[in-house]
């Protein structure tokens, strides 16, 4: 058998001591399947002393994680730290520099400087992986990058944030308010003490970002990303949608058109979305995450799984680290990161669709002939409308109007906010979810 692919570990936090735990339990396995072993030489943590579930002398130590990727008993670094810049990225181009890959599950370093470290990985001939960036232990980069490889990728969208979708479908199951639902998910680990990434939709952004980038061909523009999170969900709306006959779900969504110039334009936003109880992605719930693709010869694909978590992640981890064992380096997005096409945004005005409207107003007369008159004069055709449930709004009590409207330009419904923008009748801005259609 080869000499041993050499690995150090910068991070022994959840994944990175899956990381450890996984490679220590199936070593032989993933050394028939590498073709060589694999093995760990140094690691690097901020506490020295924790104790980790694992004999961590085994290992060499370095205080300082940058100094990982200068090792000369080093071939890959994997990076498990976080963080789109500080010690990680130094960490990147230092191992870079040094001629070393590098395996990360860092979204939010890839959705920033991915295209720059992918760059400098292909320069040095050396590898970049990070499927573990993008949920969990789903192997969505690869099915992409390799699986759907010969086709034109019309749309990729999905749940890609697990303590989202737990918040969401327990608010479904329970009846319960977005705050508690919110403070269970912290007790039990599902969401951290701040929680702001992800329910203002911030990490699945980085994750919709690089799935963009590989499955279209273009430059990573996570700046460009329009991103409302789930914060201003209510118990209420889950019911409306229900009654109707959706469930509501966080959803990231890209796509590319060419405008009447000939240029390439990307499209890509993470919204809730009203999602028809007969579409696959109505069906995933709790942490899970599930990404679609769609593809001119392979039709939809559907991939989902545990999108978090130490043992998924970690799997994801050491699948990237066999490739490597193997040989198989590959451009990190697919082609070439000269060979990307920068895109500029498109403009969602002129898409078209249905949505849910959730207006939160003083109860009196007018209130629902003023929203009505908007709706008139920007266009925009009412399919249904409700008035039903209360809310207190800074000590006061208002009325919530629901309305779903037929199929139309976004433009219209833009539009329509214009008109109700300063209203005295709204306690709050309107509460736009789109609707998902296959």
């Amino acid at each position: 058998m080869s000499e041993p692919l050499r690995i150090a570990l910068a991070g022994l936090g959840t994944v990175g001591g899956g990381v450890v735990r996984l490679i220590e339990a199936n070593a032989d396995l993933i050394a028939r399947r590498a073709g060589r072993p694999i093995r760990i030489t140094a690691i690097s943590a901020r506490n020295r002393g924790k104790n980790r579930g694992f004999d961590a002398t085994r290992y060499a130590w370095e205080d300082d994680m940058v100094i990982l990727g200068e090792r000369d008993d080093v071939d890959v670094v994997v990076e498990l730290v976080g963080g789109a810049d500080g010690p990680a990225l130094a960490l990147a181009r230092t191992t870079f520099e040094a001629g070393k890959g590098l395996v990360t599950a860092n979204k939010a370093m890839i959705a920033h400087h991915g295209l720059e470290l992918a760059k400098r990985a292909e320069a040095a001939h050396c590898a970049l992986r990070f499927e573990a960036a993008v949920a969990g232990g789903i192997p969505v980069i690869k099915g992409l990058k390799e699986g759907a490889a010969a086709n034109h990728i019309h749309r990729v969208y999905g749940i890609l944030n697990g303590t989202c979708n737990y918040i969401l479908s327990t608010m479904e199951d329970t009846g319960r308010d977005f705050a508690d639902v919110l403070a269970e998910a912290q007790a039990k680990g599902f969401a951290e003490s701040d929680p702001s990434f992800d329910i203002d939709g911030i990490d699945a952004a980085h994750k919709l970002s690089i799935l963009a980038s590989i499955a279209f061909g273009t430059t990573i523009d996570f700046g460009a990303v329009d991103v409302t999170g789930i914060r201003r969900v209510l118990a209420a709306d889950i019911a409306q949608a229900d009654a109707l006959g959706y469930y509501i779900r966080l959803i990231g969504m890209a796509d590319v058109e060419t405008d009447a110039t000939g240029q390439t334009r990307l499209f890509q936003r993470v919204h809730p979305h009203l999602v028809h109880r007969d579409h696959p992605l109505a069906h995933v719930d709790g942490a899970t995450n599930a990404v679609v693709a769609e593809g001119n010869f392979v039709g939809r694909l559907l991939f989902q799984g545990a999108g978090a978590g130490d043992g998924p992640t970690a799997s994801a981890v050491v699948a990237d680290l066999i490739d490597i064992a193997r040989g198989d380096i590959g451009a990190p997005f697919s082609i070439p990161a000269a060979e990307l096409e920068p895109a500029p945004p498109a403009d969602s005005g002129h898409r078209t669709g249905k949505a849910y409207l959730r207006f939160t107003v003083a109860d009196r007369p007018g209130t629902l002939a003023e929203i009505a008159a908007a709706m008139r004069d920007a266009g925009v055709s009412i399919e249904s409308l409700i008035q039903k449930g209360r809310v207190e709004v800074a000590g006061e009590s208002r009325a919530l109007v629901s309305l779903v409207t037929h199929h139309g330009p976004e433009s219209g419904i833009v539009e329509a906010m214009r008109l109700l923008d300063g209203s005295p009748a709204l306690a709050e801005p309107p509460l736009v979810m789109h609707i998902l259609e296959d």
